[in-house]
């Protein structure tokens, strides 16, 4: 695996120029967007959105944070995730999310998301993929990724235990497994 830099970006400045589009409770866009960093109007929110790698052994792909990131610095966190900036749809913040991060293409233009969860000020989507990934072969954002490595759900909970991991619930990060190979409430056989 390698660290590269982004030669588009200059660490930091590139947050706080960025464009979100706003969005209203019910999801629709509102035609306005906000800089990242301001504060939110009344009935405003944006889209966040996270993917979880996992390859065929069940081990989902996961990265640690720079330590000079900020927020969660140094900590580990799942595949990929960011915010959709404006313009993007769901499935294009995640293309570029997971490519910016770790340098991996992967075609997403025709899939939902496996989970939307709302929080204060928006909406989480969380794609789940199946994935065979060589990550000697990744090419890592310097400016949030410091290395990835495959983690079973227990080495997860463990480094949950430890303090080492971004604080998930752990109910949550077993809903990711549970659900990485289909869509829906409960289990198709």
């Amino acid at each position: 695996m390698q660290l590269r830099k982004n030669d588009n970006r200059i660490a930091g400045e590139v947050k706080r120029m960025e464009l979100w589009d706003v969005y209203l409770s019910d999801r629709t866009k509102s035609n306005r967007t906000m800089v990242r960093g301001d504060k939110f109007e009344s009935d405003s929110y944006h889209l966040v959105v996270h993917a979880c790698i996992f390859n065929s052994k069940g081990e989902m792909l996961i990265q640690q944070r720079q330590p000079f990131k900020s927020g969660w610095p140094n900590m580990w966190d799942i595949t990929v995730g960011g915010s959709a900036i404006s313009g993007d749809t769901s499935q294009t913040a995640i293309e570029r999310e997971i490519f910016e991060e770790i340098g991996l293409k992967i075609e997403l233009q025709n899939v939902r998301p496996h989970l939307t969860i709302n929080f204060d000020v928006g909406f989480d989507d969380i794609y789940l993929i199946g994935k065979e990934v060589d990550i000697d072969k990744l090419e890592l954002q310097y400016e949030e990724v410091q290395r990835v490595k495959w983690a079973s759900m227990d080495e997860i909970y463990q480094k949950l235990d430890e303090g080492t991991f971004i604080p998930y619930y752990k109910s949550l990060i077993q809903l990711f497994f549970d659900m990485r190979k289909q869509y829906g409430c409960y289990p198709i056989k």
